[in-house]
């Protein structure tokens, strides 16, 4: 298992948290051929090597079209379901958009569907939400924690005039997070919105730096050279220390519905996972007079419960909720890479005591393969196992 802990005591963008992932060694190719997947024409992305303060940090720069086309987050959703990329990766950068887009919606008063893309962020929000996901699924991160987040003082000007810092959006995406904030050393806008979308979308928890074994690095620089401080963002990676609590705690929401066409339910359980739940699922039951209907459970972490609360009580016709808290025990997980016919697999691994117990080709991995190879999933996922296999083998031969 790795963590991952942001120190925003200098505030949060996207370019920053990204910059910070890949100066802690997140692969620019991985993370380049994530963002080109979702949008090859209109955004790419560099990244130099600044100093901030002082301090040498990692700047990613994005490059968009000189005339971006207009999006509306459904049409941005469309681009993120049809892209190819792990499925890691994808349910991350939905959860954060989806997240991104909801605050917006709620704050200019229309449907998320019908947030411009302009409001959800700039274009370049594509390569610093897709390249932050992809970043952490190449690390490997398991877990995402943060700081108190510094928010900047002020007024900052947008295309609705000026606002106060901080900002409409990133008040509510924090506040549905639960994160702590502080006003920060300047006077300025130290979080966006988009910032605050990936750390209440992805983290599990804000506070001091949790328990772990150090094992890497990264500092992330925003555009500006503040007087008061440097405008960074660091990130420390590592694994839970013998010290840590083994359980994670967890909340389990549960509703029994018996009035919801049953049609509807695919779609409630898409859109838990994607505001945040840990896992989402439907029972059915026998209830009184006869009657047909299924129990809905929602696993979620302390923090995500806000959010999932308004997804059942809209998306559903329940009048209730019911919540009980447990403990979620988890195995460490890691991947490696295996190749199909040239192309790339990833397999999600399960350590226990120290041994493999568990190895499961990525599914949309698998999914992909099988469109570029144009051979059955079946044949694909066989493949990808054998190849693992033979990896295994390889690797205790070699140290035999």
């Amino acid at each position: 298992m790795t963590l991952a802990w942001f120190d925003c005591s200098a505030g949060a963008s996207g370019d920053m948290l990204l910059g910070a992932l890949l100066d802690a060694g997140a692969s620019l190719e991985a993370v380049q051929a994530a963002v080109a997947a979702v949008d090859a024409d209109q955004v790419s992305l560099e990244v130099r090597t600044v100093s901030r303060h002082g301090l040498r940090a990692a700047k990613a720069d994005v490059r968009t079209a000189a005339d971006p086309r207009p999006r509306t987050w459904s049409d941005l959703r469309r681009l993120l379901e049809g892209a190819v990329l792990a499925e890691p990766v994808r349910v991350a950068a939905l959860r954060v958009f989806t997240a991104l887009a909801e605050a917006e919606g709620r704050i200019h008063g229309v449907p998320a569907d019908d947030v411009h893309f302009h409001e959800v962020g700039a274009l370049d929000s594509i390569a610093d939400v897709v390249g932050t996901c992809a970043a952490l699924h190449d690390l490997g991160v398991t877990q995402v924690f943060a700081s108190p987040v510094a928010v900047g003082s002020g007024s900052v000007r947008s295309e609705h005039g000026r606002l106060p810092v901080p900002v409409p959006a990133v008040v509510a995406l924090l506040a549905a997070a639960g994160a702590p904030v502080t006003p920060g050393a300047a006077p300025v806008e130290l979080c966006t919105p988009t910032g605050a979308a990936v750390l209440a979308a992805l983290c599990e928890g804000f506070g001091p730096l949790p328990a772990m074994t150090l094992q890497a690095s990264g500092t992330g620089a925003g555009t500006r050279e503040l007087d008061q401080a440097a405008n960074v963002v660091r990130v420390l990676l590592g694994s839970p220390t013998a010290d840590a609590p083994a359980p994670s705690s967890a909340v389990v929401l549960e509703a029994t519905v018996d009035d919801l066409d049953p049609r509807l339910w695919p779609e409630v359980l898409a859109r838990l996972l994607d505001a945040g739940a840990a896992d989402a699922w439907l029972v059915p039951v026998l209830m009184k007079k006869g009657r047909p209907g299924h129990v809905l459970s929602v696993l979620a972490r302390p923090a995500r419960l806000p959010a999932l609360r308004e997804v059942v009580f809209r998306e559903t016709t329940t009048l209730g909720l019911r919540e009980h808290a447990v403990d979620k025990h988890e195995l460490a997980r890691d991947f490696v890479v295996v190749h199909v016919d040239g192309v790339r697999v990833a397999v999600k691994r399960g350590w226990l005591a120290g041994e493999v117990v568990t190895a499961t080709p990525e599914h949309a991995d698998v999914l992909a393969a099988s469109a570029a190879l144009d051979r059955p999933v079946k044949d694909v996922l066989a493949a990808a196992q054998a190849a693992y296999a033979a990896a295994v083998e390889a690797e205790a031969y070699a140290g035999s």
